[in-house]
């Protein structure tokens, strides 16, 4: 199992380094689904299952409608590729920077780090992230309120920056 959660943090860096690079909203947007789908197989690693699935429907529901949108109006004949050498220098400064980041932060983060939600599941009568899930819809509706309003205006300005020189948002295609 630590070999499988390695291989899915290994991922979720190396998707995260592909979306720093962002050569096109094509390659960001797989780089995203990349990230959600490890992000979601380390949840799963630590005993999350209920909520690494309702995170990746949600987002894939969600989220890449909006880059979908943004990458339709942003539309380049000829988009730049990860192979190509600008967007390769720019992967291999970021995949410094995460080694170097690292480096620094090396010693005993991991001790600690690989406790399950469900260690204690003989004393409990639900999973750990199904209470989670409880408790944020009875005492998080503030937190809820505050995370529609974020993606309100997450998806204004992703209009608002693929809008082009003068035209608006509702162009033609």
């Amino acid at each position: 199992m630590t070999y499988v959660m390695f291989m899915f943090l290994i991922g979720l860096v190396l998707g995260l380094v592909a979306i720093a690079s962002n050569p096109s909203p094509y390659f960001a947007a797989l780089g995203l689904v990349v990230v959600a789908g490890m992000g979601c197989g380390v949840l799963v690693g630590h005993g999350g299952s209920f909520l690494s699935l309702v995170l990746f429907l949600i987002y894939l529901g969600g989220m890449l409608v909006v880059f979908a949108y943004s990458a339709a109006l942003a539309a380049e004949p000829y988009p730049e590729s990860w192979g190509s050498w600008p967007v390769m220098g720019y992967m291999l400064v970021y995949g410094l920077g995460v080694v170097g980041l690292s480096a620094v932060f090396w010693g005993g983060w991991y001790e600690t780090s690989w406790v399950t939600v469900d260690e204690l599941g003989g004393f409990l009568t639900v999973r750990g992230d199904i209470g989670g899930v409880a408790l944020m819809y009875s005492l998080g509706g503030g937190m809820l309120v505050i995370s529609a309003w974020v993606l309100l205006l997450t998806l204004l300005v992703v209009l608002e920056l693929t809008r082009g020189l003068s035209r608006g948002a509702l162009r033609a295609v």
